[in-house]
């Protein structure tokens, strides 16, 4: 079965009261879980671009913004206990190692690596040192930056799952180039599914599963026009619904490929089948 994510990312705009939202939403779909983003901001970001004017709901400099964004434990204690509640798994990218070192405390069962940070060798042995099923999304990454990330897994003996994706954020359809799914499986021999940025709808998730997607990952939003840079690249609660429904639909369709007559056959057989 497609295992698919939902992400939140920072679509929650700092705001815990619209991170549960999200969850309902992601919950009432019936995906398997919710993904967010972790970062500690003076790790991430160099001092330069923090104080470079920027303005937004929480002030007028880049740093404000980023603050206004970010989570911090007492928040993601409240997600812990509302996800528990609530009966999904949530998972989140760290963009630093202070954050991956933070999201211990909460147990979680997946990792994830983001595309930004799949040549962040150091980070990626922290990761990887925990030995939990990790995804790894590709995007902007040429083959032999996959193959490197790749080997740091290996070393610790963590299980992984490459992300077919584009960074663009909307991603052009024609950049979607969709049959890297097969290429990264034959090269690495491995599940790889699909982490989705594109602005229109969901068939290009659905395609992914067609193709053999093994997860799909996809940014929620309550409303694509609320402030943020990756609202217009979400799925709105409906679009979110069905793009679930039709991945689940998808899985019944595609079978397990072992060629078998079914007992709904066996009388149509009967009835019809000659042999001589």
């Amino acid at each position: 079965m497609v295992f698919i994510t939902a992400e939140l990312g920072i679509n929650h705009n700092g705001d815990i009261e619209i991170a549960k939202q999200l969850i309902d939403m992601a919950k009432a779909a019936g995906c398997d879980a919710i993904k967010f983003q972790k970062r500690t901001i003076d790790k991430v970001y160099s001092k330069e671009v923090l104080d470079t004017p920027r303005e937004s709901p929480w002030g007028t400099t880049t740093r404000e913004q980023k603050m206004g964004l970010e989570f911090d434990e007492k928040q993601y204690d409240v997600i812990n206990e509302y996800c528990k509640q609530k009966g999904i798994e949530w998972y989140a990218s760290s963009w630093d190692i202070d954050s991956q070192l933070f999201l211990r405390k909460y147990n979680l069962k997946h990792n994830k690596v983001a595309s930004a940070m799949i040549t962040n060798r150091k980070l990626l042995e922290v990761i990887a040192e925990e030995k939990k099923y990790t995804f790894i999304s590709t995007g902007m990454s040429t083959v032999d930056e996959i193959r490197e990330a790749i080997q740091i897994f290996k070393k610790h003996n963590c299980p992984f799952e490459l992300q077919h994706s584009n960074s663009t954020y909307p991603m052009k359809i024609e950049e979607a180039n969709l049959r890297c799914i097969e290429t990264l499986r034959k090269e690495f021999d491995c599940n790889v599914g699909y982490s989705g940025h594109e602005a229109v709808g969901y068939i290009v998730c659905v395609a992914a599963v067609m193709l053999g997607a093994t997860s799909i990952e996809r940014h929620i939003t309550l409303d694509r026009s609320m402030y943020g840079s990756d609202q217009a690249a979400s799925l709105e609660p409906m679009g979110w619904i069905r793009l679930v429904r039709d991945i689940r639909t998808i899985d019944k369709i595609l079978g397990d490929g072992v060629k078998r007559v079914w007992p709904s056959e066996i009388s149509v057989m009967k009835k019809l089948r000659v042999t001589t």
